[in-house]
């Protein structure tokens, strides 16, 4: 008997649907109007292939343990003097301020109370059992960097989104599994998200130690945490293709998340680890870390590679439960200084009078990225279309 995660749809919405080769691109097909439904389910491999033959099932896959990307504490002590980010990527310079976007932070919850949070329309909704409250501190640091307000020092990309969905996908130990985020992401398009923000990545290597430590051959737990990865990564893919497919509806978020931080560039030059899921996925825009150093920017020695932009994300000051501030590195901090940019630009782009949606604010984080400042040193793979830029 084992976990799996099932996605069903409406069956309206399941007419006509012509599936893809082992089910990666099921939802491509779904009208607009689909309801998905995510659950798990405890069956052995007979009812799991009752499962599969329903006619609204669209994809089944092995339940797998999730986490956030932990943050590394800063070696500029507890709270350093500016948040550096925010001139960085010229958001103080910037005239829009994200009013009018609705950004959901799929995360560890969030110290609601805070400051930086004043005023806010907090829409929030638990889907990890501990409660929307956050333990580890992780979510409100990163929903601070979007949208947080100032607390003695400007700490927000941007400050004029008013409304904020925010969905605890990890449990107060900072783990979870794959039905949690998959919950989380309907969940948002269900709220008419247009930015999703996500630091925290799918546990392989902890799934394959759970396995072995239930006294399952190293060779099988491995086989068998690959089978649930690769998996995980179909779900993900119809999840994406189901939010494309929002689109003609008007409602078709952008999807930003961390690369990860499992390089040691420090150790190694050539220790440099691609990036993981969910960033890996289809459609979805990969942050990796950049560091300052000497008024010098630098790739984050622990920033994974082959990310599609690169933000700030070494020494980064935000929000934390309590009502105080705390430094932390991570391609984790650098996701949000892309989903709050990534609001600048929607603004910008209807102020145009343009259509904003995933696909155009995408192509517009990407072709204002700058590789310009950076040395001649670093590579492409590292930092991606290059150094995320705000519309002035």
């Amino acid at each position: 008997m084992k976990n799996y995660v099932v996605l069903r749809s409406s069956p309206d919405a399941s007419r006509g649907v012509q599936p893809g080769h082992a089910g990666t691109r099921l939802l491509e097909t779904l009208r607009p109007a689909a309801k998905p439904e995510i659950t798990v389910e405890r069956m052995s491999e007979r009812e799991l292939a009752e499962v599969r033959a329903e006619p609204e099932v669209r994809l089944v896959a092995p339940a797998m343990p999730t986490r956030l990307i932990q943050p590394f504490d800063s070696s500029a002590g507890p709270a350093a003097a500016d948040s550096w980010g925010v001139s960085a990527v010229g958001a103080d310079r910037s005239r829009f301020s994200g009013a009018g976007v609705t950004v959901c932070v799929l995360d560890t919850g969030i110290d609601a109370t805070h400051a930086a949070f004043n005023g806010m329309n907090l829409v929030t909704q638990d889907f990890s059992g501990d409660g929307i409250d956050d333990v580890v501190g992780h979510g409100t640091h990163c929903a601070g960097t979007i949208f947080g307000r100032d607390v003695g020092q400007r700490i927000g990309i941007a400050r004029g989104v008013q409304k904020a969905l925010i969905g605890k996908v990890l449990g107060n130990d900072g783990s979870g599994s794959s039905d949690m985020l998959f919950n989380g992401m309907t969940w948002a398009l269900q709220q008419k998200a247009d930015i999703i923000s996500m630091s925290l990545g799918f546990d392989f290597p902890g799934m394959v130690e759970q396995l072995v430590g239930g006294g399952m051959p190293v060779a099988l737990a491995t086989s068998q945490a690959l089978e649930a990865y690769r998996g995980n990564l179909r779900m993900f893919d119809a999840i994406m293709a189901m939010l494309d497919a929002q689109g003609a509806m008007g409602i078709e978020p952008l999807v930003v998340a961390a690369a990860g931080n499992e390089s040691r560039r420090d150790e190694n030059p050539d220790f440099r680890i691609a990036v993981s899921l969910p960033a890996a996925a289809n459609d979805v825009v990969s942050v990796a870390a950049i560091g300052r150093r000497n008024n010098k920017l630098f790739v984050a020695d622990f920033s994974n590679n082959m990310a599609r932009i690169s933000a700030p994300g070494v020494d980064i000051t935000s929000a934390f439960p309590g009502g105080g501030l705390r430094t932390w590195s991570g391609t984790s901090m650098a996701c949000p200084h892309v989903a709050g940019v990534a609001a600048l630009w929607w603004e910008a782009l209807q102020s145009e009078g343009q259509q904003a949606d995933a696909r155009t604010v995408a192509a517009r984080l990407s072709a204002s990225a700058r590789r310009d400042v950076f040395g001649p040193d670093i590579e492409a793979i590292d930092i991606g279309d290059g150094f995320l830029t705000s519309p002035e």
